[in-house]
């Protein structure tokens, strides 16, 4: 019988346990849209007592909470600064542009962290002429940094100096709670400084679907107006919402054995002349390293490793991801990490 593919792609990619698909099947459920669904309900008041928030909000992706954080923060003709290789950037389609008529101003960071220092001359000028800056998106920890987390003390800097100048604060908190893990500070601590912030339950928590956005009630209240005309309102979501929940309730602590097991595919890559991490330092469970040209392209060692049973991401020609998380066990990523020095030594 062959062995199981160890799939590192993502930490989308992880399925229910047979626990949360225990809770999901018995999960107590109602219309959400036109009333409210219980399970919800519970999942959204947990959510924003976690984040220290006054509500929040369950959506079917994280896409829809960034982009209606936006909507709710800034107008048609207004433009918010982030990370150039920030998820709201890359990969939600300019969904601010297409759905709300909002522009951008990217800053280039260090492995999608920034500094106050890099912000304080990027507010436009009151004129007629210019767009009107509302907003500061941060995201940690940042998925293109190899899940780097940005450090706490440039969080409360950028916050402070923005709230200083009348602009919004959005955190894009998808792994948020990989950052809490690995660094002990809780999410309520984090999200503070922050207006609105989304958390996802789908990566890392192993939940089949959704995120939610937390923050100010009333803000909470338009944003559920936005979610419906965005297509986000569900009927009987309290069978997904179960998930997140279970997710919520017994999944936050294992993270740590997700940034462990990327410490050791990290060693592994570290052993293999040809393979340089990048970045070199690893904060939870994100690899990315780059392929030197002459082992040949990115998307030639991910079809080798597909060959043996390990499935990567190549996000350019020359670098490739690995993400752990709670369906791959620690064997599972020593083997891979085996087979990656096993192909580089036979390319070299």
């Amino acid at each position: 019988m062959a062995e199981p593919l160890i799939d590192l792609r993502s930490d989308t990619v992880t399925r229910p346990t047979q626990a949360m698909r225990a809770a999901m099947a018995n999960a107590e459920v109602g219309d959400d849209v036109i009333d409210i669904d219980p399970t919800v309900d519970r999942l959204q008041r947990r959510c924003a007592e976690l984040l220290g928030k006054e509500a929040a909000i369950y959506m079917p992706s994280g896409s829809m909470t960034n982009q209606i954080a936006i909507r709710l923060h800034c107008q048609p003709g207004d433009e918010f600064i982030c990370e150039v290789d920030c998820h709201i950037y890359n990969y939600e389609q300019a969904a601010f542009a297409q759905l709300c008529g909002v522009a951008t101003r990217t800053v280039q960071g260090v492995d999608g962290v920034l500094h106050v220092d890099q912000l304080r001359d990027l507010i436009r000028p009151s004129n007629d002429h210019m767009v009107r800056t509302r907003l500061v998106t941060l995201e940690n920890t940042h998925n293109r940094g190899a899940g780097r987390i940005q450090p706490y003390e440039n969080v409360v800097a950028i916050c402070r100096w923005a709230e200083s100048q009348g602009l919004r604060r959005h955190l894009d908190g998808a792994r948020l709670l990989n950052a809490v893990v690995a660094t002990g500070t809780a999410a309520a601590d984090w999200a503070q400084h922050f207006d609105t912030v989304s958390v996802c339950f789908s990566k890392g928590l192993g939940a089949p679907v959704g995120s939610a956005l937390a923050g100010p009630r009333e803000l909470i209240e338009l944003a559920r107006r936005h979610r419906k005309v965005f297509g986000g309102g569900m009927r009987q979501a309290g069978i997904i919402a179960a998930g997140a929940l279970y997710g919520l309730e017994h999944h936050i602590d294992r993270l740590a054995d997700d940034h462990a097991s990327a410490q050791i595919l990290a060693d592994a890559v570290r052993q293999c002349e040809g393979l340089t991490l990048q970045p070199e330092q690893i904060d939870t469970n994100i690899v990315i390293f780059r392929v030197d040209p002459g082992l040949g392209t990115a998307a030639a060692m991910v079809d080798a490793l597909r060959q043996q049973g390990v499935l990567v991401l190549a996000t350019s020609p020359e670098k490739i991801r690995a993400v752990t998380h709670l369906d791959v066990h620690e064997h599972q990523v020593r083997r891979a990490g085996e087979i990656l020095q096993q192909i580089v030594q036979q390319l070299r």
